[in-house]
Parts: C-alpha cells; sequence; structure tokens
C-alpha cells in the first residue's frame, strides 16, 4: 500500500473519530459530573494557567498547584511570573501577593462560593440550577460541560471538561468583558486527607 491511501485512511478515521462525540442533556452531563465527585473528599493538583486579558494581545502563561476541601475551601498557588496565592472559604476570596506581602479580599456574591455547588452535586440531579444555561457532550471517557449564566456581570461561560471519573481535565473561564482564564490539571490525586496547613496564604 501507497503512503496516500495510508494518509488517507488515517484522515477518514480521524474524522470519524472526531465524529463520534455523543450529546448529552444537562441532566446528563451533571449527573456524570456528580458521580465522578461521589465519595471525594478533597483533591490536589498541577495546574498550567493561560490568560488571555482583552487589552492585550499576548498570554500570560504561568505554572502553580491548587488544592480543594469539601465542602467548599479552595487554594490556588501560582509560582511565576507573577506568584500569588488564592484562598476561597465559602463566599470569602482572598489573595495573598509574597513579594509585596499584601493581601487582597474580594467577597463575592451571595451563591458564588464552591459550597453551594457541592451541596447540590451531593444528591442525584432532577432539575438544572437557576439562573444558566447548559450544554454537555461526551467522548469516550472525555465530558464536557458548558454553563452560561444569564446575568450580564461577571462570567459570560464556563467550561468544564472532565473524565467520568471526576478527574478534571481542563477549566475555561471567559469573562463579559472579554478576559479569558484558561486551567489545565495534571497529576490529580483524590482523597489525601488534606489539613488546614495546606491552606494557608503564609
Amino acid at each position: 500500500m501507497t503512503r496516500l491511501p495510508i494518509l488517507l485512511l488515517l484522515l477518514i478515521f480521524g474524522v470519524a473519530t472526531l465524529a463520534a462525540a455523543e450529546p448529552l442533556t444537562p441532566l446528563e452531563g451533571l449527573e456524570l459530573l456528580r458521580r465522578g465527585f461521589a465519595g471525594m473528599t478533597d483533591f490536589t493538583a498541577e495546574i498550567t494557567q493561560e490568560k488571555q486579558l482583552s487589552l492585550m494581545k499576548k498570554k500570560l502563561t504561568s505554572s502553580g498547584r491548587v488544592r480543594f476541601r469539601r465542602p467548599g475551601t479552595f487554594f490556588m498557588e501560582i509560582f511565576a511570573p507573577y506568584p500569588s496565592r488564592l484562598l476561597l472559604e465559602n463566599s470569602d476570596l482572598t489573595i495573598f501577593y509574597p513579594a509585596q506581602k499584601s493581601r487582597q479580599k474580594i467577597p463575592l456574591p451571595v451563591g458564588e462560593g464552591l459550597g453551594q455547588w457541592f451541596a447540590y452535586l451531593d444528591k442525584p440531579i432532577t432539575s438544572l440550577p437557576e439562573g444558566v444555561r447548559m450544554q454537555a457532550d461526551r467522548q469516550g471517557e472525555n465530558c464536557t460541560l458548558r454553563i452560561t449564566p444569564q446575568g450580564k456581570q461577571g462570567v459570560r461561560e464556563l467550561t468544564l471538561l472532565f473524565l467520568d471519573d471526576g478527574r478534571i481535565k481542563k477549566i475555561v473561564i471567559e469573562e463579559q468583558n472579554g478576559d479569558r482564564n484558561s486551567i489545565t490539571f495534571r497529576n490529580m490525586k483524590k482523597n489525601v486527607g488534606l489539613t488546614d496547613r495546606e491552606f494557608r496564604l503564609e
């Protein structure tokens, strides 16, 4: 067989694979996410973050790590080029800048804490949350869930890419002002027994 038919077969196979994505209802997508997180008390992961600000053409790429513990404590540390640590507890968001030794507190609107989302995911999904539109699909073990809040402020669209066992692969946040933040997860480990010590900002 010559090279041309081989390349043609590869192309056809690739197109067939791309076409194999299975559309899901939003409820099915949420239920897959819920089942993946069932029994998860905490997790850690390494991350790569890409920020695209609407006023800048160049992307800002950084590496770091994240930690999460139920019911709603989330920690993210960025190593370089601009080191920072972020701690979200319920609806209280604090950012610490080690170089300047300064803190910034950002109160979140009621209902935007992680605890409420995980409380929602603690039981089988029978209805969609109010105030959002959702789309979902699945390709093999890879699942995608797109969440579009109906408000005109803050987040325009949130996209979650995750495996059907609950491991998050990527989160993409697009804001109303045109900013875009993409976080890719690696080496995610579940139920490692995180303590308060792993969530200190300083």
